[in-house]
């Protein structure tokens, strides 16, 4: 499944140090062997282990039987009810579920109070950009919450070694945000990076069919240099730009 398993006990630490359980549920996704999940189980009230793999659940049952709280459930985690109360997210995941992971948790109904992941480097100093260096994924993000990365992770410390160095980041402060408002933001941040080396004016008025003057005075009026382009711009700044656009949401 494309998974890659922490065998470095120090790095297990560093997650658990970072998830700082206190009697906390704890949902883990792709628990793998199973050895992370030990680890959680001895801090956390519970850990919820999600598994998609078959044979791998079976073997879980078998080594985690001691562990009374842990509960261990077959699925998809794209496809569950997350409907778990006061949680926190702690895994190593496989690198290919870390943006539908993140989005998935983010935009829930209940959404999880913390999130520790393991994922490839490069895609946490993606997602953890700032201005002038800001891109579509790193806005979805941090949209609803605040985004660090705690330590990078040399490859030697996972079995098969992967070709990528990883990193633990610690996804906290995260925002409960109304489906509305959740459309508005995302089809104007959407048009602003449609085409990254454009002028964000340019962007803004192709995509939502507004006239180029007017979107330059708006901006202007703003306090935006209407020559900025979206990577400049800050969380605080696309939200901004809400009512400005509002009829076209």
């Amino acid at each position: 499944m494309g998974q890659n398993f922490l065998i470095n006990p120090r790095i297990l630490q560093k997650i658990i140090e970072t998830a700082d359980l206190q009697n906390d549920i704890v949902l883990e996704v792709g628990p793998g062997l199973g050895t992370l999940t030990q680890e959680l189980s001895k801090k956390a009230k519970k850990v919820i282990a999600i598994e998609k793999d078959k044979q791998m659940v079976e073997a879980l049952k078998e080594t985690l039987k001691d562990f009374k709280n842990v509960e261990i459930i077959q699925g998809d985690i794209l496809k569950q009810n997350l409907n778990f109360k006061n949680y926190k997210v702690v895994a190593n995941i496989p690198y290919y579920l870390t943006s539908p992971l993140i989005r998935v948790l983010l935009e829930s109904a209940n959404p999880p109070e913390e999130i520790v992941l393991m994922i490839q480097k490069e895609v946490a100093q993606r997602i953890t950009a700032q201005p002038p260096k800001m891109n579509l994924l790193a806005v979805s993000i941090q949209f609803y919450a605040k985004i660090k990365i705690v330590s990078y992770i040399s490859k030697e410390s996972f079995w098969p070694e992967p070709k990528v160095d990883s990193a633990i980041i610690k996804i906290d402060n995260i925002k409960k945000i109304k489906k509305t408002d959740q459309k508005r933001f995302f089809k104007i941040v959407k048009a602003g990076f449609s085409s990254p080396r454009k002028q964000l004016a340019n962007n803004l008025s192709k995509k939502l069919k507004i006239n180029k003057r007017e979107i330059k005075s708006a901006l202007t009026e703003c306090g935006f240099n209407p020559q900025a382009r979206a990577e400049s711009l800050r969380i605080e700044d696309w939200r901004n730009l809400i009512p400005i656009f509002q009829d076209q949401n």
